[in-house]
């Protein structure tokens, strides 16, 4: 039997505590005792129902791509392990400590997107909102990370599932990895299969359909990871192809760094150094990577590593040849177009509403 397995069993009875303090919540939503606000902007909510490792980062940039020069857009997280508190705008600095690694890593490639971050969503959106000389009010703001931040509603409403590790095959915390119970899949108003294989069989994405259990009112796709071009830590192009290196030191500090390691032994020798998601790295990091890429034979070497920890390595190891690897979303042939269209029209549909709304009032 597994470690994780043991550990899991010693925590079944803090489980089912977990599991009534959850139930009790959702319960005092329905109910009306906590209070849920739709604001009046439209918002697409991107989560999931497990602890992370979905790829939401890369699905809120493949939204941002998709309508960020068609409105003034923002995106908006609570920003995870940053140094700051409260509501915090990007100043076009990207500071990592101010926002967290995924906002400073988003507002470094999104420049024209307001990028913001706030605990409490009602009232990071409502300071999005508030009129200022300084920058244009946002049709569309895109919230990170929310399917369990009840307080406020989305007008879009996506839930990520990983291909590999399916909401459906998995537990409640601390048993399993689900932060719900699964039947918190029904606010969704999409559902999206992610980090699938290129090629999806059509059998499997059948079974996989019917495995969700979801309703008629909810839409399903499936999505794929596609890499680009190696980049420096400054986000300039690194020039060379990766099957022309010996050995690469991949560092990841990300929740399931499995296909970006696959995608790496896809063309070369690889040599993996794990950390925590979202990790800090410290001196004493710094100096175990030092040491690991010296120790790998040969001198036609590189360190590879994601965007989200560039953000953090950057400024830390100018004497190492680090690049990161960018990702992005793709969805499988027939769902793609399907998927534009459907949030392109929900999103016009709702801000034309909105606008004669405002006018009425």
């Amino acid at each position: 039997m597994s470690f994780r397995k043991n550990i899991s069993y010693a925590l079944f009875p803090l489980t089912m505590w977990y599991a009534v303090g959850v139930r009790f919540r959702n319960m005092f939503y329905a109910l009306g005792f906590k209070k849920q606000e739709a604001p009046h902007i439209t918002t697409i909510g991107v989560g999931n129902l497990s602890t992370g490792g979905t790829g939401k980062s890369p699905h809120v940039e493949y939204l941002l791509r998709l309508l960020a020069d068609k409105y003034p857009t923002a995106v908006l997280s609570r920003g995870y392990k940053r140094k700051s508190k409260g509501y915090v705008l990007d100043d076009g600095t990207h500071n990592v400590d101010l926002l967290g690694d995924e906002p400073a890593m988003i507002a470094t490639k999104f420049p024209h997107v307001q990028v913001a971050v706030c605990e409490k969503r009602v009232e990071g959106v409502n300071r999005l909102m508030t009129k200022s000389d300084d920058r244009p009010t946002p049709k569309v703001i895109v919230l990170d990370d929310v399917f369990q931040h009840r307080a406020i509603k989305p007008s879009i409403n996506i839930m990520l599932t990983d291909y590999n590790h399916l909401y459906f095959n998995d537990h409640i915390l601390p048993y399993g990895d689900l932060r719900e119970f699964k039947n918190a899949r029904f606010r969704a108003n999409i559902v999206i299969v992610t980090k699938c294989p290129t090629v999806l069989n059509p059998v499997e994405k059948h079974n996989i359909i019917q495995d969700l259990h979801l309703q008629n009112y909810q839409k399903v796709f499936f999505s794929y990871f596609k890499y680009g071009e190696l980049k420096t830590l400054d986000g300039k192009p690194a020039h060379f192809d990766l099957s022309h290196v010996d050995q690469v030191l991949a560092i990841t500090g990300i929740a399931h760094p499995e296909p970006m390691l696959g995608e790496l032994r896809s063309k070369t020798t690889v040599k993996h150094l794990a950390f925590a998601d979202h990790h800090d790295f410290t001196p004493r990091d710094i100096a175990h990577i030092r040491d690991a890429f010296a120790a790998l034979p040969g001198t036609n070497k590189v360190i590879i590593t994601t965007e989200k920890d560039a953000i953090r390595l950057y400024g830390k190891t100018e004497e190492l040849p680090v690049y990161a690897l960018p990702i992005e979303v793709a969805f499988h042939k027939e769902n793609d177009k399907d998927f534009d269209h459907l949030i392109e029209s929900s999103v016009h549909e709702n801000i034309s509403f909105l606008d004669k709304l405002s006018i009425w009032n």
